[in-house]
């Protein structure tokens, strides 16, 4: 019996059935960059101001910042002492917010640890208040801070000369409101945390120091940094709760608003070029330690 041959397909009419997706038009593929752009010059845009105009020439009585361009001059980083109260303000500022965060990312650690690795009765209740600690205005916690600083100096007579409007209870309520953002940030690098590791240190003899020491700190210590670096900017820049309960001791952004009501030295800006200097060093630092650690991992 003969077979009848049935016609090949035709290449062009199935490639012509096949639709091709259609290539989006160009703009859009502009959007999300011209968005970011536009971002970062926002944020960007008043720190170079600052750097600027810390250059700016002031023929004012009283050196004060001009928004008007007279001149290019080092003179106020020459004279960046210069300014009655100011540099005392900015040192007392640097050693709260070191200390400040040091002691939040020590807190801050265990506090992580222990909510990831334990379980304990208040433990859903600790993870609200930290949080809830973040959400909290900032007016809100000052006034809350300073109620119950002066409720304490006053029933409890050993701590009436410790908790009075000062430094010792600045340093409390910068670490009070810093160490939830620490515990966080640690807790997000524990979440990926191979704990067969700490099981071989046991293993091969360490005790439960050493395995900290050796395993556990490296490997979440660029949490525990990120956490003190962040808590180090926030009681650094802070100015709410520190009206609050500083007293008669003046921090920097203290100094600063009662200076505005004057005249803004152009010291200010000079300090704070130096404060943003020092910060992009540090993420500069950070960025190309952490490129080299890659290309070591992956020779």
């Amino acid at each position: 019996m003969a077979t009848v041959a049935t016609p090949a397909p035709d290449k062009t009419v199935e490639q012509e059935a096949v639709r091709r997706p259609r290539k989006p038009p160009w703009w859009k593929g502009k959007i999300l960059p011209t968005y970011v752009a536009l971002v970062l010059i926002y944020l960007v845009v008043p720190i170079f101001v600052m750097i600027l105009y810390s250059f700016n020439v002031s023929h004012a009585r009283l050196p004060q910042v001009s928004f008007k361009w007279q001149g290019f001059t080092l003179q106020w980083y020459k004279e960046w002492n210069g300014i009655p109260g100011l540099v005392p303000a900015f040192k007392l500022t640097l050693i709260l917010a070191s200390l400040a965060a040091i002691t939040s990312a020590i807190i801050g650690t265990l506090l992580a640890l222990a909510l990831v690795r334990h379980r304990f009765r208040g433990k859903g209740a600790t993870e609200q208040v930290m949080f809830l600690n973040i959400a909290a205005p900032e007016i809100v916690v000052g006034a809350a801070l300073l109620s119950f600083f002066v409720i304490l100096s006053t029933n409890v007579a050993i701590l009436h000369s410790a908790l009075h409007p000062g430094f010792f209870d600045l340093f409390l309520a910068h670490v009070a409101f810093c160490i939830a953002f620490v515990a966080i940030t640690v807790r997000a690098r524990l979440a990926g945390f191979d704990r067969s590791l700490e099981e071989a240190a046991g293993d091969l003899g360490a005790n439960a120091w050493v395995t900290f020491q050796k395993v556990t700190l490296p490997i979440i210590w660029p949490g525990v940094l990120a956490g003190a670096l962040m808590a180090f900017a926030l009681s650094i820049d802070d100015f709410v709760i520190s009206n609050f309960v500083a007293g008669n001791v003046e921090t920097f952004p203290l100094w600063v608003y009662g200076a505005v009501r004057v005249g803004i030295p152009p010291q200010v800006f000079v300090l704070g070029t130096v404060i943003f200097v020092v910060g992009f060093g540090i993420a500069l630092a950070n960025l190309f330690t952490g490129q080299r650690k890659k290309k070591q991992q992956k020779a």
